[in-house]
């Protein structure tokens, strides 16, 4: 069996020996420590471990040596060892030379930063490093399979479940049903085929061409809330609608939390956030998700997954909302945390094509797919970069097809760098798509010059779709104000000219994140002039329940009075 890889190169032997010592005694059991003192040494190495079948986890480099610098050496193990994560290791002192490691680490010829001295040691050398191999074990192909798929390649539905569990975190293996392995578990599963997708279990049940709702029945999550109804109930569990889960909860109220599809709204399908508060090196979106589901499970809230809502009325102090099965669920308390939709291109022939070559969204799933692929991706904000470099890091080529004049106008500069430095990805400005080729998959995209008008054909496997967002509001028609695009209105701006708006029933104005409906709030990017960002959502979460705990305050005055 493959024994991973740890190389250290330092080229001061007590360091050297210090560091490959204490990986040792930690790591040893399941990873094999190499260490060489010197770079030319360490390059031989990895030459020859670019052959050998144990892969190499991460190859930890000293950033002052004297025959090379050991940024210079990280890029050369990128060139030899592509999979492998690069760390580099700095003295404490330096942070305030740190431009250099800055800057790579901005264009991604850099994964990581060990410091030393590394005292004490379970915090600033085991717990980093665990976490370093936590994210390369992740980047690889899953060594065990939860869940089998057998379904046709192309297939929109296949999409669909595969993307589904990855966000939730649960190894799987898509298997196409003319392969010879997919031939084989529908012949274990007593199935010919003729329906599909098969969905086999580990512990033997077998779902053929299941519901959303039947997969998440089968995983063992709520498909239906519990009876009698609750404090709050949070309508979204995307990162505002999971933060004020957390928060209520944690706060000693009931709380639920509908979600339609999958945990961690658009932030979800994020492979790369950089710039959350606390993750110096980031975390993919459905790391995020997943955390935040774990710590709202801790806290005693209810997850209700496959249910959309589909309408909200009052009666007297309650708020009722309506599920898409038909039920309704009654709350001291609504959250509107929905979120909002990636906007459709409106091409016809690419909507015949959705989820065949054509993905709206960052669709994380579909990266490895693309090994060797020309793939597109439509939009410049940061979710269309994220994508871009990581999709680089699978396709042959990546390009960005923007209308806008410029990359930087709605990304964050740091991507921009990055996208700048690949190699692979290139960016077209002021283009956009016109057309999809393709019978059963995306085989080609037609692109038109908005200068000139001029059209050309390109082929592509895929295209990803990320050009802005749509809230999921329709359901709230005539119950809460919404401005012209369909953001929910809140405090202050349902007041225009100071007075209280038409129609509402209290003397007190609507508190900050307070809807046209007393009782009934809104939060993250379906609340209109909202910030775009996870870190926004999440705060929105958070202070909508402590407005939860003002509104129940004075409702409970105002009772008494």
């Amino acid at each position: 069996m493959a024994q991973p890889i740890i190389l250290v190169v330092a080229d001061h032997q007590p360091l050297l020996d210090g560091l490959a010592g204490d990986l040792e005694r930690r790591f040893g059991g399941g990873y094999r420590i190499l260490a060489e003192r010197s770079p030319s040494a360490a390059l031989a190495t990895m030459e020859r471990l670019a052959t050998d079948p144990d892969p190499v986890a991460l190859v930890i480099a000293a950033r002052r040596m004297q025959d090379q610098d050991g940024l210079a050496l990280l890029l050369r193990a990128h060139e030899l060892l592509p999979s492998a994560k690069r760390v580099l290791l700095e003295h404490r002192g330096e942070w305030t030379s740190g431009e250099p490691v800055v800057r790579a680490m901005t264009l991604g010829q850099v994964d990581y930063v060990l410091f030393r001295p590394w005292l004490p040691i379970e915090q600033y050398l085991y717990l980093p490093v665990t976490e370093f191999l936590a994210a390369w074990e992740k980047s690889r192909a899953p060594s065990t399979e939860a869940i089998q798929i057998v379904g046709r390649r192309w297939a929109a539905r296949s999409h669909e479940l595969r993307d589904t569990l990855a966000r939730v975190g649960i190894p799987y293996g898509f298997y196409p049903d003319e392969s010879p392995e997919g031939r084989r578990l529908l012949e274990q599963a007593g199935e010919d085929g003729s329906r599909l997708p098969v969905v086999l279990f580990r512990r033997g049940l077998v779902l053929v061409d299941p519901t959303n709702a039947e997969v998440a029945a089968a995983l063992g999550m709520r498909t239906s809330p519990a009876a009698g109804g609750c404090d709050v109930l949070i309508v979204g569990a995307g990162p505002a609608g999971l933060a004020a889960a957390v928060y209520a909860a944690s706060e000693g109220f009931a709380a639920q939390v509908l979600e339609p599809a999958v945990p961690g709204g658009q932030a979800g399908t994020s492979s790369h956030i950089r710039n959350y508060l606390g993750f110096p090196y980031g975390l993919s979106g459905d790391e995020l998700t997943q955390r935040a589901v774990q710590q709202a499970w801790l806290f005693g809230a209810d997850l209700i997954l496959s249910q959309s809502a589909t309408g909200l009325r009052a009666s007297g102090n309650d708020r009722l909302v309506r599920l898409s099965d038909g039920a309704e669920v009654a709350a001291k308390v609504v959250i509107l945390a929905t979120g909002v939709a990636w906007r459709r291109l409106g091409v016809p022939s690419l909507e015949a094509l959705n989820g065949a070559g054509v993905f709206y969204g960052a669709a994380g799933s579909e990266a490895r797919a693309m090994r060797g692929e020309d793939v597109f991706v439509v939009g410049a904000g940061n979710s269309a970069g994220q994508a871009a470099i990581h999709l680089s890091a699978y396709a042959a080529s990546v390009t960005i097809v923007t209308i806008d004049q410029r990359l930087g106008e709605f990304m964050s500069d740091y991507l921009v760098q990055k996208v700048r430095a690949t190699p692979n990805i290139a960016v077209v400005l002021n283009t956009e798509v016109v057309e999809g080729h393709g019978r059963q998959r995306l085989e080609g995209l037609t692109l038109r010059d908005r200068h000139t008008g001029a059209t050309r054909a390109v082929p592509a496997s895929a295209v990803f779709v990320l050009i802005g967002a749509e809230p999921r509001t329709d359901w709230l028609e005539g119950v809460v104000e919404r401005d012209e695009r369909g953001y929910v209105l809140t405090g202050r701006d349902l007041q225009g000219d100071g007075r209280l708006p038409g129609g509402w029933p209290l003397e007190r104005p609507p508190l900050p994140l307070e809807t046209s409906l007393p009782g009934v709030f809104a939060a993250g990017d379906v609340r209109y002039r909202s910030i775009k960002r996870v870190a926004s959502a999440v705060g929105e979460g958070s202070v909508a329940i402590q407005l939860v705990h003002e509104y129940l305050a004075d409702l409970q005055e105002r009772a008494g009075g």
